[in-house]
């Protein structure tokens, strides 16, 4: 017997009456295999989960096929020696095994650490020795970089994990740790945000909401973004297999708007979660896209002329939604219910509390702070190993997102983040590593990041280098710190500019005055 999609979002006719009739029910025993795996494996075990476009042999894996190579995979963790709340870091791009991988580690209750490819030596390093994960999920090619690494890292294959029987999911509760990300690191190093099993709950009203308010039979979702982020994490693989609908696993390598089309149009994938940057791109190569349903999008403004284009280039209006590491998917549009507003990025999603108030926390009228209402199911646990950066993270009962908006009635209008990070290609970029990168090269003295304004990523990552005695700045040196960047720390991240000059504008406190940079 099929059944039937499974939404967490009432009917209704209007926002009001969806937020009115909402509330969480969310059982103390949950795990979130079982939501995303385990309880359509038992309903409905020939039900499509993924759809694979990988180009590692295209196929379609069913619910109870993919409960098959968790099982698998949990089973041979388990024998390898990880336990209960050990990190379990998870290095693959797309792919159904990143899907099992991340339910496999559920399946021990133990907490998966989601990992970029695009992440070189620096950026690995610092996540696995904060996170103390001793084991990786991965393929050939991560299986190599975590080799070289001087930690005791053991990279684990699953396609080697031998059979198993039926594994018993593990009992665990909606604060129980399930999930480490982490932030951008927009000040020091990057901080894990560690997320309970509740999270997943708390994602599925907001995705609801920017899918014009739930999933249908018959509809079939794909994101281009990374599965290592929390947006192509928990904004669309897991609220998709949540939800019983099939989610495309693919297409690997940079995002190509003329593939994007083929694929959408090939596969009729009817509900996509596009980052601005690869909207953009569509709009800069021309592309249409037919048959979708719904397209969400968040990370920042698009603005009237892109919601414009995409009503006549998509056949639909485009759903906003806002969030962060530490609390994502709190705030949506969703057509169906409003008009959208360009610029507003929309209204709470049912079941949660967000505010904008003032530097004591009281409400305001004009622009203040953004901020979670602790009761949200996807407002972290903690910063792991960061109790100070946790308790300054919240006043009261109330998540300081660190993002600036105004509330005009119950609609929300972000109007800048309130830290130095940089929003490119879709990726949410901190300086402080760059920095620490660019300052290990010897002709380096000193180094101050920004973003620059670029039409097609957003922004673009700028270095302000000051070079080293004697060492004379040229085009052949930009090149070889962009590369330096580029080869050991992130692809993502390496500056696509470097400005060399004298000095860097500072604070009394020595602080890198950032805002002059941007500015200058």
């Amino acid at each position: 017997m099929v059944c039937d999609v499974s939404n967490l979002l009432p009917a209704g006719e209007t926002y009001e009456a969806i937020y009115d009739a909402f509330s969480w029910n969310i059982p103390d025993d949950l795990n979130m295999a079982h939501e995303v795996c385990d309880r359509w494996a038992e309903a409905a075990p020939d039900r499509i989960a993924l759809i694979d476009r990988t180009g590692d042999g295209d196929c379609e894996i069913s619910f109870g096929q993919l409960r098959a190579m968790a099982d698998r995979l949990a089973a041979h963790l388990q024998d390898l020696g990880v336990k209960r709340g050990d990190c379990v870091g998870v290095l693959r791009r797309q792919s159904i095994w990143t899907a099992a991988g991340h339910i496999a580690v559920w399946k021990l209750g133990a907490v998966s650490l989601p990992l970029s490819p695009l992440f070189a030596r620096g950026a690995l390093s610092s996540r696995l020795s904060d996170a103390q994960a001793k084991y990786v999920i991965t393929d050939e090619a991560g299986g190599g970089r975590l080799i070289a690494l001087d930690l005791d890292i053991t990279p684990v294959f699953p396609e080697d994990a031998p059979d198993a029987q039926h594994f018993e999911t593990a009992k665990t509760g909606p604060d129980t740790p399930a999930s480490l990300i982490y932030t951008s690191g927009t000040t020091g190093a990057p901080k894990g945000a560690l997320h309970g099993h509740r999270v997943l709950h708390g994602h599925r009203p907001g995705v609801e909401m920017s899918h014009d308010g739930g999933f249908q039979a018959g509809d079939i979702l794909w994101t281009p973004a990374d599965w290592a982020w929390i947006g192509g994490l928990f904004d669309g693989l897991m609220p998709g297999l949540a939800a019983g609908i099939p989610v495309v696993a693919g297409p690997p390598g940079k995002f190509d708007p003329v593939q994007t089309k083929a694929l959408c149009e090939d596969l009729g994938i009817t509900c996509v979660f596009f980052p601005p940057s690869a909207l953009k791109m569509l709009r800069s190569n021309k592309v249409e896209i037919d048959g979708l349903r719904t397209v969400a999008s968040g990370g920042e403004p698009l603005g009237a002329e892109m919601l414009h284009w995409g009503q006549s280039a998509l056949g639909v209006t485009i759903n906003e939604f806002y969030g962060q590491t530490e609390a994502n998917m709190v705030i949506s549009s969703c057509a169906k219910l409003f008009a959208p507003h360009p610029g507003v990025t929309g209204r709470a999603g049912p079941g949660h509390r967000v505010r904008v108030g003032d530097a004591v926390g009281a409400l305001t009228e004009g622009e203040g702070d953004i901020a979670v209402h602790r009761s949200s199911p996807v407002v972290m646990l903690e910063y792991l190993n960061r109790a100070e950066a946790t308790a300054e993270k919240f006043r009261g009962d109330w998540l300081i997102t660190g993002d600036r908006g105004v509330l005009d009635d119950d609609m929300i209008k972000f109007i800048a983040r309130d830290d130095d990070v940089i929003t490119s290609a879709g990726y949410r970029i901190g300086p402080s590593e760059i920095e620490d990168c660019l300052l290990k090269h010897a002709t380096v003295a000193a180094v101050g990041v920004v973003g620059r304004p670029d039409p097609d990523r957003t922004e673009i990552v700028v270095a302000h280098v000051v070079l080293m005695p004697g060492v004379t700045g040229d085009e052949a040196l930009k090149k070889t710190l962009a590369a330096h960047v580029r080869e050991t720390y992130s692809a993502h991240a390496y500056p696509r500019d470097v400005v060399f000059c004298d000095a860097l504008p500072m604070t009394v406190t020595g602080k890198i005055l950032r805002r002059e940079l941007r500015e200058g």
